[in-house]
């Protein structure tokens, strides 16, 4: 039976599809169908994403309500207070709507990951998403009259967050910057290969309009 989440996202590769795919990277052994990652290099099986992408939106959900309810609570006099939980709840919307993309993710194989590098991701995600609030290119947010506040806590409080959402130990960030720059690597590799085919195309382009030429 498929699994689904909360709101009734499916898993992207469930077992149905896995049984039926010729993909090289997908294996299977006693514990079921895995794929050895490209950025970690490591084995990560599909049933231990999934299950850590249902208790992650469990806890995103749980703490969504309270942070509701605790915001209603509050006197609008503490703003300080009232910073603290916007920007909780700014930093567990993002991991939400991604736990969301990557579960029903079912054309990337690249969305299975372990749960350090997708705590890793969704850090990453929150202070690009931080950045751009700062920049007032997310006009459509709706944030207080403190917003400096706001984004100071977003700052100050993210990683901790996060730890506590997708239940990890605090060594799970210290591989962030690694994973940073195989992205990197492998995105100028990409681009390298892009700019080698797009040389290679104009010098066929030449010699085809040179014997167009000669022909003539």
């Amino acid at each position: 039976m498929t699994r689904t989440l909360n709101v009734g996202v499916k898993r992207g590769f469930p077992d149905e599809k896995l049984k039926k795919t010729r993909e090289p990277k997908v294996g299977m052994d006693e514990r079921g169908y895995y794929i050895n990652t490209v950025t970690e290099g490591v084995k990560v099986y599909f049933e231990d994403f999934y299950s850590f992408l249902e208790r992650a939106e469990e806890r995103c959900l749980k703490e969504l309500k309270s942070l509701n309810q605790k915001r209603d609570a509050c006197d609008p006099k503490r703003e300080e207070t009232l910073a603290y939980y916007w920007a909780r709840k700014i930093i567990i919307e993002v991991a939400l709507k991604n736990i969301y993309g990557y579960y029903a993710d079912d054309s990337n194989l690249g969305v299975i990951m372990s749960s350090w590098c997708f705590g890793t991701v969704i850090l990453e995600k929150v202070e690009i998403y931080k950045e751009r609030l700062s920049r007032g290119e997310l006009q459509e947010v709706d944030l207080p009259e403190y917003p400096y506040l706001v984004l100071r806590y977003v700052d100050e409080i993210s990683k901790k967050t996060l730890l506590e959402i997708f239940d990890l130990p605090p060594e799970a960030f210290s591989l962030k910057w690694q994973y940073a720059e195989l992205l990197k690597h492998f995105a100028n590799l990409l681009s390298d290969v892009h700019s080698n085919l797009s040389n290679i195309l104009s010098l066929v382009r030449e010699n085809v309009q040179d014997s167009c030429h000669s022909l003539e």
